[in-house]
């Protein structure tokens, strides 16, 4: 399949809109952004990306393809990697920082926001730092470790007069607006049953990678993955989930998972009566999402990973454009701050904030072994 705008996707999509859905539409929000949102020439957003590991580099792709964003900046402490990216994206020298000076970062008008790539355990502090320097932030899942840190970024930020997105890619992309529709609306009538799975073999992973060390990712795959099956669950059936149960996996690489889980499933359950069973591990390669509605079924399957995804429901195949990922959801947040819009609460810090919520309570319920009622 070809690359397709997001613009031209959104244009001959038609999707319907649910007025009734606990949790606003994407595909209400992209209508809005696009029927609303406009903005001046050719205005955009300067973006400096703090922490150039590997998911950086994708989303240097993407601000490639962004219409609304500019790789403007950089924030890292590897001195080669600056220079690196120097040359390859043509950034001013005044435009790149290390850890140690990046408060300085206040007085460049030339970035607008910081897209903050760390570790997890860094999420918090650079949040909080960029927004003290009145920028925008964006910051990647999950949000941070705790709910009380993420009421700390949220506050800090709409303290400071600056906007505070997640990067919620899946947000933005076609197969993902469809279920959403799909669910919220009924289409197939009440949604009973979501099951949603994401999982790598990482055998071959260095035992020094930070993904293992709990005090830099806070916890195994249900930290790195566990969002996206936790999401997909929440905006299908546009509900939030009433408790959990859950139960750690078996440790089959004892040498690499000394700190943290190497799998863990578990079951939420939704005011609907509605059930949507998960599971995120690092043994085994998985990437599914399946919807039993009372009148028929969808799924993907890949469904949560970089795509290219396919899927079908009970009564068609999906047909959606291949899109970058990356260059819509920044295009998607770029616009409503490019134009002083306050950003969608499917996208804001709230959001993160009860995602982080649910992956409390999992944490709690398989070291327990109770069910926990999330509140």
């Amino acid at each position: 399949m070809k690359n397709t705008s997001r613009r031209s996707f959104v244009r001959n999509l038609g999707l319907g809109i649910s007025s009734t859905a606990i949790l606003p539409t994407l595909t209400s929000f992209e209508i809005l952004s696009e029927k609303n949102i406009k903005v001046e020439g050719e205005k955009k957003l300067n973006v400096a990306l703090c922490g150039l590991g590997r998911y950086a580099n994708i989303l240097a792709t993407g601000l490639m393809e962004s219409k609304y964003c500019n790789l403007s900046g950089i924030i890292t402490g590897t001195p080669e990697k600056a220079l690196q990216w120097k040359s390859k994206f043509n950034i001013p020298e005044k435009n790149i920082y290390n850890y140690d000076d990046f408060d300085k970062i206040r007085n460049n008008k030339d970035i607008d926001l910081v897209y903050v790539v760390l570790p997890n355990s860094m999420h918090k502090e650079y949040t909080i730092r960029a927004a003290n320097a009145g920028k925008h932030v964006i910051v990647e899942k999950p949000m941070a470790f705790t709910v009380q840190d993420c009421k700390e970024m949220i506050d800090t930020c709409a303290n400071a007069g600056v906007q505070l997105a997640v990067g919620y890619r899946l947000h933005y992309e076609p197969h993902h607006i469809e279920i959403r529709r799909l669910g919220q609306e009924k289409v197939l009538g009440q949604i009973r049953l979501i099951q949603s799975s994401l999982g790598y073999n990482l055998s071959g992973i260095s035992p020094d990678d930070w993904h293992l060390k709990k005090d830099m990712a806070g916890g195994g795959p249900l930290m790195n993955l566990g969002v996206y099956c936790i999401q997909s669950g929440r905006y299908v059936l546009g509900e939030e989930p009433i408790s959990v149960t859950a139960q750690f996996g078996p440790v089959t690489m004892p040498k690499l998972f000394k700190e943290v889980e190497e799998s863990i499933s578990w079951q939420l359950n939704f005011p609907s009566g509605a059930v949507c069973t998960s599971t995120t591990t690092s043994n085994c390669n998985i990437d599914r999402l399946f919807a039993s509605a009372e009148n028929g079924f969808f799924e993907l399957s890949p469904a949560i990973s970089y795509g290219p995804f396919k899927g079908r429901s009970s009564e068609k195949e999906f047909n959606f454009p291949v899109i970058n990922q990356q260059a819509a959801q920044l295009d998607g947040i770029g616009k409503f701050i490019l134009e002083k819009k306050q950003l969608p609460k499917h996208i804001s810090g709230e959001e993160g904030l009860k995602d982080i919520r649910v992956i409390e309570g999992i944490y709690k319920s398989a070291e327990t072994g109770k069910k926990i009622v999330l509140t």
